[in-house]
């Protein structure tokens, strides 16, 4: 994970690299810059000129969710929180902005919902034991941040708003 450029602390810092490679002639350069930071569909039309610069936060954002998500193997219901913080991102300029902190990951995120589902549990009634035919479990306890609390958590992780 950003082997080669290392990780940027903003888009800002990831476009200026972009048209400093550009400038210098260095495409593939480019090309791995996009890659590495998980927005590399955008290389081509960038060099092209079809767009006017490599990314905006939004695509730095999801692009290093990717990434991380990528080195995380996430599975289940880690995918979902991982969709909440990518539309988190669409839809708040300043979530996209933390993505992108170099003080701010996928990791540190999870950990944080993960806390939050211990926080959240709670016994289940044993009519519902029964009814999904666990036998001999004792006490079951089951805490996951609803929706609404998950994308809070994920807003407030990344330094958006409440």
């Amino acid at each position: 994970m950003f082997d080669r450029f290392g990780e940027f602390d903003s888009y800002e810092q990831l476009n200026e690299l972009a048209e400093n490679l550009f400038n210098e002639g260095d495409l593939d350069g480019i090309r791995i810059l996009a890659e590495e930071n998980g927005i590399g569909e955008f290389a081509g039309p960038y060099i092209e000129g079809d767009i006017p610069s490599l990314c905006d936060a939004e695509t730095a954002a999801v692009g290093k969710l990717t990434v991380e998500a990528d080195a995380l193997k996430l599975k289940g219901l880690m995918l979902d929180w991982l969709e909440y913080a990518k539309a988190l991102a669409a839809k708040k300029e300043e979530v996209a902005i933390g993505i992108r902190r170099k003080n701010r990951s996928l990791e540190g995120c999870m950990a944080v919902l993960l806390k939050a589902a211990f926080q959240f549990q709670m016994p289940v009634d044993d009519k519902i034991i029964k009814a999904a035919g666990i036998k001999g479990a004792g006490k079951v306890t089951f805490g996951v941040p609803s929706m609404g609390e998950a994308k809070k958590l994920i807003s407030q992780y990344y330094g958006g708003k409440k």
